[in-house]
């Protein structure tokens, strides 16, 4: 079962890998960069997070967030080591058959650390933010789709190495959120 499984997940990725085209990869390797999404989404939350709660507030919420995202990025480096499922970009048998644009393969690729993070990060803000602006976890989910999605085009991460990364990154969100809420009240009475 667990072969036939992934079996499957060889072909979808095939198939959603060579839907890329060269008009759109320079696009896709902007998004997959974590140099610019990262930041990108921490200053939109991070600006939202003080005009609503202010500075008390902001620091507290930005040590949360660097643990949040620390504890994602280690945990998913802990599963690939144990899994030890090699990258598309590393399986010989498909090399041939994918369009491998990133920078670099690396070694191991479940589960996806980008869609870890990035979901993390989305339902995380999304949820603190939820009583001043009620539709940007949406917002914030749809970007962590889309830079999860960007693993797969560029060669670098099968479908269920992305699913497994945002459901992990899902929950993390939540209890870190949940633990945001406990030191808000806690120590910046504050919620």
């Amino acid at each position: 079962m667990i072969e036939k499984l992934l079996e499957y997940d060889t072909e979808l990725f095939l198939f959603l890998n060579n839907l890329g085209s060269p008009t759109w990869d320079n696009l896709w390797l902007i998004i997959t960069n974590k140099i610019y999404f990262g930041p990108l989404l921490g200053i939109i939350l991070f600006v939202a997070i003080y005009k609503k709660l202010g500075w008390k507030a902001l620091l507290l919420l930005i040590l949360v967030t660097a643990v949040m995202i620390t504890f994602t990025d280690q945990i998913t480096n802990v599963f690939k080591r144990g899994f030890e499922r090699a990258r598309p970009c590393g399986e010989a048998s498909i090399v041939d058959q994918l369009r491998f644009i990133a920078v670099r393969c690396g070694k191991y690729g479940f589960f996806s650390g980008h869609a870890s993070n990035t979901m993390a990060v989305a339902i995380f803000g999304g949820l603190l933010l939820r009583p001043y602006y009620k539709r940007l976890v949406y917002v914030l989910v749809l970007i962590s789709f889309i830079v999860a999605y960007s693993r797969i085009y560029v060669g670098v991460h099968y479908p269920l190495d992305i699913v497994c990364g945002l459901i992990f990154g899902a929950i993390s969100g939540f209890l870190f959120y949940k633990l945001a809420i406990y030191l808000l009240k806690k120590f910046a009475n504050i919620l």
